[in-house]
């Protein structure tokens, strides 16, 4: 069994702040800052690891198919 990778394009979960902070265009101690005040909606941390929907991120910061 392969498991998939964490690439946004074959998933529809992005794991870690940094990442998420990516996509979003935005540094990590502010991505982490948002993430701590729920400000992100949908994000999660599940096993000391944020997670947020790709879709959840589309649809609060305006992200285009291509992010």
């Amino acid at each position: 069994m392969t498991l998939p990778t964490e690439n946004p394009a074959t998933l529809d979960m992005i794991w870690g702040a940094r990442a998420i902070g990516a996509l979003i265009n935005r540094n990590p101690r502010v991505t982490f800052a948002l993430l701590e005040t729920n400000q992100i909606p949908g994000a999660k941390k599940i096993g000391g690891r944020w997670c947020v929907s790709l879709h959840k991120l589309r649809e609060t910061f305006g992200l285009t198919e291509a992010a």
